[in-house]
């Protein structure tokens, strides 16, 4: 498989998209570097070959920025990983922008009460930031935790979807 590449500058950086060949996005991060989003693909699924281009992701993640905080929820993703994990990444996508819940509340929401770390870990693994919302997870006190681009991403994007 061929993916396509595409790097754009957002107000939190270059932000980095990685799509298959029917434009789902497989990776993306902010990033300037196409390996760093590779490397979010499980290695038994990441494409062979990669080369630049357009990705309709791009458009979403623009009009995310520009104000249009739902603008990602259309955006197809392809993620590979157990039913537990596919569960929780459709559930991330169900989390309303400026209504985020914490790792005990999402493992309720995903049917699996008991299996905070396991929400955790979820979130952890998710590949398509952004367009799979993780960073609307938070810790049981609140806090922020962690985010694989970092948590002045995730505070920002959680002000920005707060705000509207």
């Amino acid at each position: 498989m061929t993916a396509t590449i595409q790097t754009v500058d957002t107000p939190d950086g270059s932000f980095t998209i990685v799509a298959d060949e029917r434009d789902r996005v497989l990776a993306s991060g902010w990033t300037a570097d196409p390996q760093a989003a590779l490397d979010r693909i499980p290695t038994r699924v990441r494409p062979d070959r990669v080369a630049d281009g357009e990705t309709a992701a791009a458009a979403a993640a623009l009009a995310y920025y520009a104000g249009d905080v739902t603008a990602i929820d259309a955006v197809e993703v392809a993620q590979h990983g157990t039913p537990l994990q596919r569960r929780g990444w459709n559930g991330l996508r169900t989390i309303a922008p400026g209504h985020p819940l914490t790792y005990t509340e999402f493992a309720a929401a995903i049917g699996e009460p008991a299996a905070v770390r396991a929400a955790a870990s979820i979130c952890a693994r998710n590949a398509p930031a952004l367009f799979v919302p993780c960073h609307r997870v938070l810790r049981s006190d609140g806090t922020l935790g962690g985010f694989a681009w970092g948590v002045d991403v995730k505070r920002s994007l959680l002000a920005r979807e707060a705000a509207h």
